[in-house]
């Protein structure tokens, strides 16, 4: 059965978009939207006139969940869970159960646990008092704290997973090693979720991963060689997708995995053209941020812009000189049409070609 959710976000249209798709990732159906201009001020984490606001919206909605567009500390998740009487996830959390329900490989559920792990430990000491019906923790066992108990045991899980997690890394380092001996240039598809990543990959790799308008369906880095023009080989990877607000500690987790960025000859950062400037403008600075984060040369990478046949023809012919894209090399395409496929593959050939010397810290002119 469908959870309905109350969904709390700030005003801007983006962040409404944004929160109910994933609201709706997670499985969640969306019962009402709040607005407020600041979050996450009170006890509750919103206004006290809001939260009961929303006590009175869980009931005349019939929904079971409050879903909170920001990082909430247990306490204020617990006391607007207490008001309310309706389940209380905030934007972590739901990124979090989205992740855990795309994980298929072993090493992507492996980091999924190490983001959960890591986004329980600061929450352990409120979790254990409010289990104890917010009495102080008392002893257990062998005269040692409760709360102690669950420390240990999530830094004993987080040892475990990390130890595991390290295994993977080293086999990728390997793999990363191998391909390098090949000398076969390695191109990395990165970008916002949802930007078409793995339909392009499926276009140039005459692959069929599973694609769908869902966020984070690609959890789990796949590369492939691929036969360009002119017979030149390259090996093609595609990679999770990035979104604003990211958890630093879920960068960390899918490191290993993001980390390929670091090591592409060259990186086609995928942007969705079709959407508003605004949108647009937002997601380019995320992923600038994350790739940043992830000490990844901008001057490796060729801004893909996708979806231009939902464009009219009179942007779709100008976009890449518009003020937002003037200081990156841009290539537009269809991923799902295949328009624009030769010239980007052209670019990519020039891109990857030994003769190339790109602006290291800065964007490569167009």
């Amino acid at each position: 059965m469908t959870s309905k959710a109350i969904i709390v976000t700030y005003p801007a249209e983006f962040a409404r978009t944004e929160i109910v798709e994933l609201a709706k990732a997670a499985g969640y159906e969306v019962g009402a939207i709040v607005t407020q201009r600041e979050i996450i001020k009170s006890e509750f984490g919103v206004g006290v006139g809001k939260a009961e606001e929303l006590e009175g919206m869980v009931a005349d909605t019939h929904s079971d969940t409050i879903i909170i567009d920001e990082a909430m500390s247990s306490s204020q998740a617990f006391k607007l869970q207490s008001k309310t009487h309706a389940q209380v996830v905030d934007r972590e959390r739901l990124i979090l159960n989205i992740f855990a329900r795309r994980a298929a490989t072993t090493e992507a559920k492996l980091q999924v646990k190490m983001a959960e792990l890591r986004y329980e430990l600061p929450r352990a000491r409120d979790a254990v008092r409010y289990s104890m019906k917010g009495e102080q923790a008392g002893f257990m066992g062998m005269g040692e704290y409760a709360v102690d108990i669950k420390f240990r045991d999530l830094k004993r899980q987080m040892a475990f997973t990390k130890e595991k997690l390290e295994k993977t890394r080293t086999v990728r380092d390997l793999h990363t090693t191998q391909r390098r001996k090949l000398g076969i240039p390695f191109v990395s598809l990165a970008g916002y979720t949802s930007s078409g990543k793995t339909t392009l990959f499926n276009r140039l790799a005459a692959e069929s991963k599973e694609m769908s308008p869902k966020l984070f369906t690609t959890l789990a880095t796949t590369t492939r060689m691929v036969t360009l023009a002119r017979s030149k080989k390259i090996l093609l990877s595609d990679t999770v997708g990035f979104i604003s607000r990211l958890p630093a500690y879920l960068v960390e987790s899918f490191r290993s995995t993001l980390e390929e960025l670091r090591y592409a000859d060259l990186v086609l950062l995928m942007v969705d053209a079709s959407e508003d400037t605004d949108s647009i403008g937002i997601k380019l600075r995320s992923c600038m941020e994350t790739m940043d984060e992830l000490e990844v040369d901008p001057g490796r990478s060729l801004v893909v812009l996708n979806k231009v046949d939902l464009l009219d023809s009179r942007r779709r012919s100008t976009i890449e000189s518009e003020p937002l894209f003037r200081e990156y090399s841009c290539a537009k395409v269809s991923a799902t049409r295949g328009d624009g496929l030769h010239q980007l593959q052209t670019k990519i050939l020039e891109r990857t070609s030994p003769k190339f010397v790109p602006q290291s810290g800065s964007p490569a002119p167009p």
